[in-house]
């Protein structure tokens, strides 16, 4: 018989026995929580069946955005919110991605790193919009972290609305359905609005610098990093534009809640190591397993953990938060659309779980018999017992 392969939390649950790994506090309390995620530790809810007489139990979802298992359903009501948002325009997809020589100063200043990174992409393509279109553009900027072999590669997707509303208000200015802005160009906007960024955050004081970059702290040696920066071509990526709304709906379904690895990709694991498959796109993308050990697994796993409280997915422009249903709705009636019955995405309320579970699988049906007549006993309360940590302070 084969072997199941493992869960994301089963490995954790592994990794984390006895304590022996070497992490910071706030890592150690996410992944207590995503070992934890659908087991009794976390309590749950009791079921009688009144066909059958079985007892069922529910275990709670840990509900982290960094669980594989939870971000699913997520996607799927954050998706809802966002359709009404979508219009009848191409859109297309323009990926930033900062060099690797960065690696070591993102990984202790990780808030103000991905801010900045936010910050320069959104603000290149709406200068684009205003000085090439004379238009305000709409952009959608997802996070990403990591490469498939959990190595760090950060990087920004954005979705970017194919024209925009005149800044004159005469209304909609088109893009071509082919063609964005140059890529070159705004590459190289892009790495000068970073770098001018980066040599502000130093003056401020908002960088910290340990360890084997601590040197760093000095202005003659950010001076220098700047300089290679300089001679490195900022990574811009433009993927062939979107067909419509329903293309960008399908693809922000697989981008915007992905976490460094799901469980599809885990293989198989034991006390000592962990097997995942990954695509190697350097050899033409193909499909490879990796093995590596349960402490460097966590490692590389640990390196894509967000800071408390901060925001992957961002809105700008044309679909920024303030004022965003005044603007869809004028976009919408500058192309001819009716927005009769179409709720904006910001204000609609998200659906419940009833709401979004299939009717072909009833929320409530007996896993014993099958029968649709599931009654509610009590609520189980959590008993998590969090590992108790080894804290280290991250000098890398």
């Amino acid at each position: 018989m084969n072997t199941p392969a493992p869960t994301l939390g089963q490995v954790l649950r592994v990794a984390l026995r006895g304590g022996r790994l070497k992490l910071p506090r706030a890592h150690w309390k996410i992944l207590n929580v995503l070992a934890a995620c659908r087991t009794p530790a976390l309590g749950g809810h009791r079921y009688w069946c009144s066909q059958c007489g079985q007892e069922h139990f529910v275990p709670h979802a840990c509900g982290n955005r960094h669980c594989p298992q939870c971000q699913a359903a997520q996607a799927v009501e954050w998706l809802e919110r966002q359709e009404s948002a979508l219009l009848p325009i191409p859109y297309f997809h323009v990926v930033f991605t900062l060099p690797h020589l960065l690696n070591p100063l993102i990984r202790q200043n990780r808030r103000a790193m991905f801010k900045l990174l936010f910050d320069s992409a959104a603000q290149t393509l709406l200068a684009f919009g205003r000085n090439d279109l004379k238009a305000q553009l709409g952009i959608t900027a997802v996070l990403h972290t990591w490469g498939q072999s959990l190595v760090e590669h950060y990087h920004l997707h954005c979705i970017v609305t194919g024209g925009g509303l005149a800044l004159d208000g005469s209304g909609w200015q088109r893009t071509s359905k082919h063609f964005l802005f140059p890529v070159r160009a705004l590459s190289k906007v892009f790495g000068g609005k970073f770098r001018a960024g980066l040599q502000q955050l130093h003056a401020e004081g908002k960088l910290e610098f340990h360890g084997r970059i601590s040197a760093l702290a000095r202005p003659t040696v950010l001076g220098r990093l700047l300089h290679k920066l300089k001679s490195i071509r900022s990574v811009v990526y433009a993927k062939r534009p979107f067909a419509g709304p329903e293309q960008v709906l399908a693809y922000l379904s697989r981008y915007t809640h992905r976490v460094a690895l799901g469980n599809r990709r885990l293989l198989a694991a034991d006390q000592q190591s962990v097997t995942f498959s990954y695509k190697d796109y350097a050899d033409g993308a193909r499909r490879k397993t990796m093995r590596l050990s349960v402490e460097e697994f966590v490692r590389r796993f640990c390196l894509h953990l967000l800071p408390e409280r901060f925001v992957k997915i961002r809105h700008y422009g044309l679909l920024g938060n303030r004022n965003r249903a005044q603007r869809i709705e004028q976009a919408r009636q500058c192309l001819g659309v009716s927005t009769q019955g179409q709720p904006d995405a910001a204000t609609a309320p998200p659906k419940t779980t009833a709401q979004t579970g299939s009717e072909k699988t009833p929320r409530l049906r007996c896993p014993h018999c099958g029968a649709d007549t599931l009654v509610w006993v009590q609520e189980v309360p959590r008993w998590l017992r969090w590992i108790r940590p080894v804290l280290v302070c991250d000098s890398s």
